[in-house]
């Protein structure tokens, strides 16, 4: 498979992602001009996250034999819908539903992709190749958001789903060029589909992302008030901050997949873990420092992206015949861990009046996680074998 042909698919998932993220930063915009109040605009958000955890499993499943490059091209094509649906809403009913269309298109356009690419690459090079992947996400998080405000401050809110649509246009019509006929899944029996998903292997995988994604929501959802409040930083130190660290997140996203490669899924992800909780524990400590505060909320970032080409990395070789199913049930947990963590930082919030204590609950949280982790991963021969779903 030859770089361009990832770089362009992840460009895809940065489309997807910034359709996704692009919501939280232009909130106020879109409650004020179709007249909600802020508190119901969120739904928004909560709308998408649910149609993508739960949608997703289940297209992804129907859809599981057919090829690669038409799922990928049918999802993009459905995404482009969405999006000039979104572009084209004068009622906040209207605009729900488009988040629903985006929320499902998205999270099975970001699966397969995933799924395409292990069927591409060589074993050896897989990790680098879902690092890049993942880039697209971080990259979203770094550019999408902020041209996304700045687009809506000079144009509207909508004209930023009119580009969207636009741009994965190009790219559904690159990937019918440029991607190859990839086969997709085996025919599984029902029964075998739900061995894979009894295995000891991929449960216990699935329980590391509920926990690491709880642990990192219950941390980012309120980085911004924590820096603001604890860290006492002002608003404009605070967004030249929030880039730093998306740009230390891409490096991580990077990282991680070149670590795969060389020292295998279960060590990145049991150092990344063991990294972003030594880190929130010490956090609340040295508020006193704000550079060893920064420091300490860099090496976090780090290590949360670092992990992520190694879990799906993870998922891909334990069930390479089933990885598409598997991938969106993971994706489902990982919406389902970041819904869990906002929640119970909020929760933290009302019952302390305080965000000091969110990096400690958030270690809490991963520190479950890294139990998981050593479950699932050591000693390896022992505890899993790797899925053949014949």
């Amino acid at each position: 498979m030859n770089r361009m042909t990832i770089y362009m698919l992840t460009i895809g998932v940065f489309l997807t992602a910034t359709a996704e993220l692009i919501v939280s930063g232009i909130l106020t915009y879109i409650a004020e001009d179709l007249h909600v109040s802020l508190a119901l605009a969120g739904q928004l958000i909560t709308a998408y996250s649910l149609s993508f955890a739960v949608g997703t499993p289940i297209l992804v499943s129907l859809t599981a034999r057919m090829g690669r490059r038409k799922v990928l091209f049918g999802s993009l094509f459905v995404f482009i819908m969405g999006s000039l649906l979104s572009a084209l809403s004068t009622t906040f009913v209207l605009l729900m539903l488009s988040r629903i269309v985006l929320g499902i298109s998205a999270g099975v356009y970001f699966v397969t992709v995933f799924g395409a690419v292990a069927k591409l690459v060589v074993p050896e090079k897989l990790g680098s190749a879902i690092g890049t992947i993942v880039l697209g996400f971080s990259t979203a998080m770094i550019l999408g958001v902020p041209m996304g405000i700045l687009i809506t401050k000079w144009l509207s809110w909508q004209a930023i789903f009119v580009i969207l649509s636009l741009l994965s246009l190009l790219i559904a019509y690159s990937i019918y060029r440029l991607v190859p006929e990839i086969e997709g899944d085996a025919p599984i029996s029902f029964m075998k589909q739900f061995k894979v998903l009894g295995s000891f292997a991929i449960v216990s995988g699935l329980f590391i992302t509920l926990f690491k994604e709880s642990g990192s929501s219950i941390l980012f959802t309120y980085m911004t008030p924590f820096m603001q409040e604890i860290l006492e930083l002002k608003a404009t130190a605070i967004s030249l901050v929030m880039l730093v660290l998306g740009v230390v997140g891409s490096i991580g996203s990077k990282f991680g997949g070149y670590g795969v490669d060389q020292w295998g899924a279960a060590r990145m992800v049991s150092m990344s873990l063991i990294v972003q909780i030594t880190a929130a524990a010490l956090l609340p400590v040295a508020v006193g420092s704000l550079p060893l505060s920064l420091l300490l909320i860099g090496f976090i970032v780090l290590s949360m992206f670092i992990s992520g080409p190694a879990v799906q990395s993870y998922f891909i070789q334990q069930a390479p015949q089933s990885a598409n199913l598997v991938l969106s049930l993971n994706t489902s947990i990982v919406h389902l861990g970041l819904a869990a963590g906002a929640g119970a930082g909020g929760y933290l919030l009302d019952s302390t009046s305080t965000l000091l204590y969110h990096p400690w609950f958030a270690g809490i949280m991963l520190l479950l996680g890294l139990t998981a982790a050593i479950y699932c991963f050591y000693p390896r021969h022992s505890r899993q074998t790797k899925l053949s779903a014949k």
